[in-house]
């Protein structure tokens, strides 16, 4: 049963903004650049593109299943298997997104320009807007569904894995049965590339190359934004205590180790806590210990 949520109609207005964009940069990338160019990049939208593919002709649906339609139905078991992980809030959200996703790709997309060029170049600018979208929803801290369910709860048991890293994964077998349905070699190497392509645009915007971070956060409400860390981020914080040379006040000194993703979440709460905290962000080159890698690897 779904907790009763909260809802901020400013914090709302914002997310709804950041999905239309979000989903409209996606859509242009999976339908103008990939489905125009007969390859299918990885998760359900890959799927979708597939389905419709097979489909055209029936008649019930001469032009094939439409791709945001076939979104929604895709992700109907994956959101019964996931529902668990996701938690009634962020299932909320991403829902959210995945009807305006499937709604931007079904009746907006088709009447934009479509590309007709190189699939080679399709992929690659496909791979670009994909990514910036899919970015622009995950600091929102939302989803387009499916695998992006599938990456969400992968990443709740291994949050030290690269969240571009986990896509390529998940995405494979979609890729895969791309070359398969299109009969060629070519689809399937088109719909990697465009994959990788997205996965890393995501990885550069939300902070760099390295999947772990270090948080330092300096201020005067400490035990309020380590609880809210450790209640909803689930991830660990060490609180030190020390004095501003300049102000002579006392502050405390927050250090958290974290995925990349979760950075916006924090930052986000210490901002929310208190708007006077200073926050720093580092890579580090390994993180070892509980939710991270194990000793000795």
């Amino acid at each position: 049963m779904l907790k009763k949520l909260k809802i901020n109609p400013k914090t709302l207005a914002i997310d709804i903004l950041c999905d239309i964009i979000g989903c409209f940069l996606y859509g242009a990338g999976v339908y103008n650049f990939a489905y125009s160019a007969n390859f299918a990049p990885g998760g359900v939208s890959g799927l979708a593109i597939l389905t419709n593919t097979l489909t055209r002709g029936l008649p019930f649906c001469p032009d094939g299943i439409p791709i945001g339609l076939g979104s929604l139905l895709i992700n109907i078991p994956i959101i019964l298997i996931c529902f668990r992980s996701l938690g009634g809030a962020y299932f909320v959200r991403s829902f959210k997104t995945l009807v305006i996703s499937s709604l931007i790709m079904d009746y907006v997309m088709p009447g934009l320009w479509i590309y007709e060029g190189e699939p080679m170049l399709a992929a690659i600018f496909g791979g670009l807007l994909a990514g910036a979208g899919l970015a622009c929803i995950y600091m929102r801290d939302s989803s387009t569904g499916g695998s992006d369910y599938v990456i969400i709860t992968i990443q709740k048991k291994k949050p030290q894995l690269s969240l571009g890293a986990v896509s390529i994964a998940v995405d494979g077998v979609v890729i895969l049965l791309g070359g398969i349905v299109y009969g060629n070699v070519d689809s399937a190497l088109y719909g990697l590339l465009m994959t990788i392509t997205y996965s890393v645009i995501i990885d550069k915007i939300m902070l760099g190359n390295d999947s772990r971070k270090m948080m330092t956060i300096i201020t005067t409400n400490g035990g309020e934004i380590s609880t809210r860390i450790t209640n909803e981020i689930e991830r660990g914080v060490t609180i030190l205590t020390g004095t501003g040379a300049y102000t002579g006040q006392e502050k405390d000194l927050l250090i958290c180790a974290c995925s990349k993703p979760e950075v916006f979440k924090i930052k986000r709460i210490a901002h929310e806590e208190d708007d006077n905290s200073f926050v720093m962000v580092s890579s580090i080159d390994a993180a070892y210990g509980f939710g991270f890698k194990p000793h000795g690897k």
